[in-house]
């Protein structure tokens, strides 16, 4: 009987050990394993904060931020084409737009790691391999851009680039497998026909229209439509900050353009050129590079916050201010045939922020007009009757 109930002691006594071991092991886990986002990036003490130029935008409401972003990127990028546009103005620079690309490339590396520095979080969540394909696209994006300008009217760019909308939907559908509605696509339609209208109104009117900057800024819009969708994802991924986003994108992409203009030979007579005129053309570049910074900052808080296509949505919008101004500052042909296809434009814009906004905005259908029509019908009728 004693052994016995030794037996049963020890029995009992072992599954509470064991007991004991799995609350513990339970606890253990509990603590240790974090979140999948925090798992992701475990140095992060809040994963949705959201910085931008030292401002923490998470501290907003959702509207607030919105305003935010939108006001820093229409500041800061009507800024920027300005000054764009005034640098390919002075005579002779028009063949070195790979070079102003180059220069734009190095103050953004600069700028990125002023800011990196001024933060508490300095390390790189992103995976290289990752960032070596964005400062590729970003290298395409915006070099052929800039190089566009030596063949093209401003406005004549700056239009293509509205346009964004087009490839960055079959980029979201391809990259993230996003599907897009029938609103969507009308806005995409209407997009297209305003692009076609707007080119073929400057091939009439524009005496230096050229077809390689038509073939320079569709690659370039191509590049921007894939970049966005990579950053988006990569961004919401991995977590990473919008000044870390900027310096590895930027300063790979400059390794990238400097080796290119070596091996073509284009890096001498650049520097020649501009050491010539400093002022217009390096002192110039560091306000436009500056106030790009300042621009792509808040346009990646508006693809971290709200995705790539409302970013997408409101540079669009931002760009067809700058065709105005771009008229109105810079002596061109014009023609009626700009302001049509711009129209255009601006309702593929419209069509767009509507599809996203649809639960808010209520458009009246034709069979909800026709039966308020008939109410209003009825009574006046019964009315005069009374």
């Amino acid at each position: 009987e004693k052994q016995a109930e030794d037996d049963s002691s020890t029995e009992c006594s072992e599954p509470g050990a064991m007991d004991l071991k799995f609350t513990s092991s339970r606890k253990y886990i509990s603590i240790s394993v974090p979140s999948k986002s925090q798992a992701m990036s475990p140095h992060i003490k809040s994963v949705d904060d959201v910085v931008v130029l030292g401002m923490n935008l998470s501290k907003f409401s959702k509207p607030a931020q919105f305003f935010i972003c939108v006001s820093g990127v229409f500041m800061f990028y009507l800024i920027y084409g300005y000054l764009q546009e005034l640098i390919f103005s002075v005579e002779g620079f028009k063949p070195f737009g790979w070079y102003l690309t180059l220069v734009q490339f190095g103050f953004y590396s600069i700028f990125g790691l002023i800011e990196l520095q001024l933060i508490q979080d300095k390390r790189r969540r992103i995976p290289g391999k990752t960032y070596m394909i964005i400062a590729f696209l970003t290298v395409g994006t915006m070099g052929l851009s800039n190089t566009s300008l030596g063949y093209l009217n401003y406005p004549t760019q700056v239009i293509f680039k509205c346009c964004k909308l087009i490839p960055v939907m079959i980029g979201g559908v391809f990259i993230q497998g996003k599907r897009y509605n029938i609103v969507d696509v009308s806005a995409a339609l209407c997009m297209s026909l305003g692009l076609i209208w707007f080119t073929l109104a400057d091939s009439t009117v524009a005496p230096n229209f050229n077809l390689t900057g038509v073939i320079l800024i569709s690659l370039a819009l191509c590049a921007d439509a894939v970049i966005g969708n990579v950053q988006e994802k990569a961004m919401k991924l991995h977590n990473g900050s919008n000044s870390e986003m900027v310096l590895y994108s930027y300063s790979i992409g400059f390794v990238y353009i400097l080796f290119g203009l070596t091996c073509t030979s284009g890096l001498s007579p650049a520097v020649t050129f501009c050491s010539k005129h400093p002022v217009q053309t390096y002192g110039y570049a560091f306000l436009f590079s500056l106030t790009g910074y300042f621009g792509i900052s808040f346009v990646l808080a508006l693809i971290k916050i709200f995705g790539a296509l409302l970013a997408v949505t409101v540079t669009t919008g931002r760009k067809a201010m700058t065709i105005v101004l771009s008229f109105l500052f810079f002596a061109k042909p014009f023609t009626l045939q700009y302001v049509w296809s711009g129209l255009l434009v601006v309702l593929g814009i419209f069509l767009n922020v509507y599809s996203k906004n649809m639960d808010k905005i209520k458009l009246p259908s034709l069979l909800g007009l026709q039966k308020k029509s008939v109410e209003e019908r009825k009574s006046r009728t019964l009315s005069q009757t009374v």
